[in-house]
Formats: C-alpha cells, sequence, structure tokens
C-alpha cells in the first residue's frame, strides 16, 4: 500500500530576509544613505561631464543646482509618504508626484539662474533650468516609489514565510503531542497485562523502560529533526519495552549504510513505525517473528527500511486501527517537514512479510555521532 509518494524536485522556501521579528530593516539601507550615495554621485557625473572646459562658474552651478535638488527631494519624501499611505495604483501616485514635481522645480531653477549671474535675470534659462529639475525629482519620485514598494513586499514575504513557520512548528509539535498519549496508553495497558498475569518482575522492568523512554522524548521534543543515530537509540529503548512483553518471540536485526547515522530525520519517525511492526506484524503471531531496521543512500536521498514477519494471523493496519494512527501522524509530519520531496509506503513482500520504507532528501550533520 503506498501511502504517498511525491517526488518532485525539492522548492526550498526563499531566504529573503532574517525573518525573526524586528530583523526586517537590517538588509535595507536607510533614507539617508541612499540619499547622500545618489546625489554624490549625480554631482560627481556632472562634474566628469564638463570636465574638458570645466570652469568656476561652472562648478558653482553645477554645485547649487545639486544641493537644491537635495533639499527639495527631501521636502518631497514627505509628499511621496503622504500619497503611499493611501495605497493609491501606480499610475495615480506617477500623476501626483508630476503635478508636485513641477512647482518643485521652479525654486531649483531659480537658485539655479542666480548661482551664474542675477543680473541680468534670463528667463529662458530659468525656465530651462526649472524643467531639467522637475523631470530630474519626478524621476526621484518614481525611484523612490519603486524602492519603497519592493521594500514593503519584501517585508510582506518575510511576514508570510515566519507566519507559515509558525504554523509549521505548531502542527509537527501537535502531532508530536499526539503520539505520546498513543504510545503511552499502548504500553500501559501492556503493563497491566503482565501484572495480571503474574509477572511483577516484568511489569516493573517494562514502567522503569517506559519512563526512560518517555523522558528521553519530552527532552528532546522541540526538535523537528534528529540525527538517525539519536532516533535509533530511542528506537531501541523502545524495543526493549516490546522485547520485556513478548520476549524471544520478537527478533530485531539493523543495518545502516556508512555515512547514514549523521542524517538528519524527522524526530520519532521509526518508533511509531516499529510500533506497528510489532502491534500488527509480530505480536499476533504464536510463533513470534523478526523486525529488519535498514538505513542507505540513493540519488543524495536517505531511505530507511523497515521489514517485519508478516504471517496468516498477522493483520494490515487500518486507519480506523491505534497502528493506523502512526502511520498516518508519520505520513502528515513528513509532509510536513518536507512537501513533495518525501516518499512513505507500506507493503507486502513476498508472502511472510511487510515492508515500510521512508525516502527523505539526505541532509547530514558535520561528523557522524556517536549511537547514544
Amino acid at each position: 500500500m503506498q501511502l504517498f509518494n511525491n517526488q518532485s524536485a525539492f522548492r526550498g522556501e526563499p531566504k529573503l530576509l532574517d525573518a525573526r521579528p524586528g530583523h526586517e530593516n537590517d538588509a535595507f539601507p536607510t533614507f539617508w544613505q541612499v540619499q547622500l550615495v545618489a546625489w554624490t554621485g549625480m554631482y560627481l557625473s556632472g562634474i566628469v561631464v564638463n570636465l574638458p572646459d570645466l570652469k568656476a562658474l561652472a562648478l558653482w552651478q553645477t554645485s547649487v543646482f545639486t544641493v537644491a535638488l537635495f533639499v527639495m527631494s527631501c521636502l518631497l519624501r514627505f509628499v511621496c509618504r503622504s500619497l503611499m499611505r493611501r495605497s493609491l495604483s501606480w499610475v495615480a501616485l506617477e500623476f501626483r508626484a508630476f503635478a508636485w514635481c513641477v512647482p518643485a522645480g521652479i525654486p531649483v531653477g531659480f537658485a539655479s539662474e542666480l548661482a551664474i549671474d542675477p543680473h541680468p535675470f534670463n528667463w529662458g534659462d530659468w525656465i530651462g533650468y526649472s524643467v531639467q529639475a522637475s523631470f530630474t525629482l519626478f524621476v526621484w519620485c518614481s525611484l523612490y516609489y519603486s524602492i519603497k514598494l519592493w521594500q514593503q513586499s519584501i517585508r510582506e514575504q518575510a511576514r508570510l514565510l515566519r507566519a507559515e513557520s509558525e504554523v509549521r512548528e505548531a502542527r509537527l509539535s501537535a502531532l508530536r503531542f499526539q503520539l505520546n498519549p498513543h504510545f503511552l496508553f499502548n504500553s500501559l495497558n501492556a503493563a497491566s497485562t503482565l501484572v495480571l498475569d503474574g509477572d511483577s518482575l516484568a511489569a516493573t522492568r517494562m514502567l522503569s523502560q517506559i519512563a526512560d523512554f518517555l523522558r528521553t522524548i519530552l527532552d528532546d521534543e522541540a526538535l523537528p529533526e534528529t540525527p538517525l543515530a539519536r532516533e535509533i537509540a530511542w528506537t531501541e529503548k523502545y524495543l526493549a519495552i516490546e522485547q520485556t512483553r513478548l520476549g524471544n518471540r520478537l527478533r530485531v536485526e539493523t543495518s545502516f549504510a556508512p555515512g547514514t547515522l549523521g542524517a538528519f530525520v524527522p524526530t520519532m519517525l521509526l518508533q511509531p513505525l516499529v510500533e506497528n511492526a510489532v502491534r500488527h506484524g509480530i505480536a499476533p503471531l504464536v510463533e513470534g517473528g523478526t523486525i529488519r531496521i535498514s538505513s542507505e543512500i540513493r540519488n543524495s536521498r536517505l531511505r530507511i527500511c523497515i521489514w517485519n514477519t508478516f504471517g496468516e494471523q498477522a493483520r494490515a493496519p487500518s486507519s480506523g486501527t491505534n497502528g493506523g494512527i502512526g502511520i498516518s501522524n508519520t505520513a502528515a509530519r513528513l509532509k510536513t517537514l518536507y512537501g513533495d520531496d518525501c516518499a512513505l509506503t507500506l507493503e507486502r513482500d513476498g508472502a511472510a512479510g511487510c515492508q515500510t520504507s521512508v525516502e527523505i532528501p539526505f541532509r547530514s550533520v558535520s561528523a557522524e555521532p556517536e549511537r547514544v
């Protein structure tokens, strides 16, 4: 039975900004930084253009014209900010910016004409400087709108990514909390069975193992992923509980390819799958059976397989049974963590076996940890 198998290319979330609150502005230069760099660049370009016949009067005029534009752009900033708060369309913003830039260019042209020679005042040059100043300020307003809208878009994407991350973490926590009472119910039920059978020593040992297992899980509850070596260690503690209950009827074999023990896997990935194999594959068999846990790397993907004996007395889990909770929960957590880039399959392997396989992207810690 194939639960899901989505092997499309991994589409990772774009890391546009630090999504932590209060860090949205770290990626953007301030208004005054952009102002100083832009107008300084324009001033230097004006000097370079007039460099062949640069005279003191031309330098003075270029300086006055640039400073006047700088001052007027600082005043227009308040107008542009006020217009953007109205949530107008781009055309409406441009139209209003043009309406403000025409009168704003008049004093800039007047200052530039006075810088050359106030006597006599040349009205033609004044109009020419005013038109040039109005056009320059209009371009400045358009750039201001573009930068602000781009910043708003980036901040909105960062906010959505942060919200999506918080929702995903909440969903993962809820799914992990669903497993704990489910496991605890089954384990305590098994311990009570041992007490009823008069095996108090085994029941005491099982309760101690249950406490140790739950303590380990609660200590690492907040981690969405963990190295495979640690996940195996948790699963071995669970299997020790089941071996206390089933005795020699439960046999465990493991085979892990080199390099896989350091791979990241979802927290509590193996335990519900192994529990499903024990409850529905091994426990119903009078003679018991074997569970084999293996891992390998295929095409930069981690593949984990759990094979178990599956005789005639065994029953396949369904969504209506307790065993189905572990499978459906694992499928939901894999989907939440990896989206389309994961696969979970449950299928019969011949006449006497059943295999559960998990495939996820291979990501490894810097050094492979020792099994704990």
